[in-house]
């Protein structure tokens, strides 16, 4: 988060015992907050947050410390739901903070339909307290809800310290956690269908199926090319340079690109990077989240990486 709004406090805090006496405390374990499909699962997260706001010039850099005071929340929820809460925009004192995150919890819940769950892995004082854990269940919920073709990590599971207290002492048990499910996982209760990325699925098929949909996909493209005098007849080739892909992105979403932002005529692989960067950033302002698809694919001509941006257009487009 912006430096001059935040404030990192590096050092782990301690668990305070008291403050969940009676009851039950869930964490991840240390071992485990070095696994590298967590952090994985977390650089995605982070990488949706700072899309999805950036418009607004929102940068999160820590799960951990940058979600806390309800902020981030709150936009998240304005720019995925369209709904804006009468609350602080910065909410300076821990009641002000604590405040927001119920009011705006309270709303995502609801927008979750978890609002009588016995489900919810979250809650204001979780979040409020940087409680990873729970951090990471609302923002996976959020993405399943909000933007369920996302690509998320799969079958991230961490091992959970699970910490009892009470008159007779402290009881602790260790269980496992899922964060994501299993590429091949069934529905769950918050929505989270089995989603395999269609495109990677799609060059599993026969030569001839495959075809199909590639004719289908540069059909689509040509048709919205050919009042600006272009064909694409190459689609891994003609793609590599961002030329094309930049004048496709803005013919459909109605983006007027100046020249100066990109190489019209690129010689070198740098400035080609340059502008399929910047394509793929237009994408996702335009809410098309491409996660997935890294700009350096899209140069060195890998089709299916080519496929899922075009295939996404495809698909927001295909109707109109």
């Amino acid at each position: 988060m912006e430096a001059d709004v935040f404030e990192y406090h590096k050092e782990e805090e301690p668990v305070d015992i008291e403050t969940f006496h009676g009851g039950k405390q869930k964490m991840i374990q240390p071992s485990s907050l070095n696994d590298p499909k967590l952090e994985k699962l977390k650089e995605a997260l982070v990488y949706w947050i700072n899309s999805t706001l950036k418009p607004e010039h929102i940068v999160v850099q820590s799960l951990e410390e940058d979600l806390y005071d309800g902020l981030v929340l709150h936009h998240l929820l304005l720019r995925l739901a369209g709904v804006s809460l009468s609350v602080d925009e910065i909410a300076l004192t821990s009641t002000a903070q604590l405040h927001k995150l119920e009011v705006t919890l309270e709303e995502l819940n609801k927008r979750l339909g978890l609002q009588d769950s016995s489900e919810i892995k979250w809650n204001v004082k979780l979040i409020h307290n940087k409680d990873l854990l729970a951090t990471i269940h609302l923002l996976v919920a959020m993405v399943r809800c909000f933007q369920p073709d996302l690509d998320l990590p799969t079958n991230v599971k961490v091992e959970a310290v699970v910490i009892e207290v009470s008159k007779n002492g402290i009881k602790t048990e260790v269980q496992a956690e899922v964060l994501t499910e299993s590429s091949n996982a069934g529905s769950d209760s918050l929505g989270n269908t089995k989603r395999e990325d269609p495109i990677e699925e799609l060059l599993k098929l026969e030569p001839h199926k495959v075809n199909t949909v590639k004719k289908a996909i540069l059909h689509f493209v040509n048709q919205n090319m050919s009042n600006m005098g272009l064909q694409v007849a190459d689609m891994e080739k003609q793609f590599a340079d961002g030329v094309i892909l930049l004048l496709l992105i803005g013919q459909l979403e109605g983006f007027f690109i100046p020249i100066y932002d990109f190489n019209l005529t690129p010689v070198n692989p740098s400035e080609m990077l340059h502008n399929v960067t910047l394509a793929l950033d237009l994408l996702n302002d335009s809410g098309l989240q491409m996660s997935s698809v890294d700009p350096q694919d899209i140069v060195s001509q890998d089709i299916a990486a080519t496929l899922k941006i075009l295939y996404a257009l495809f698909r927001k487009h295909k109707g109109k």
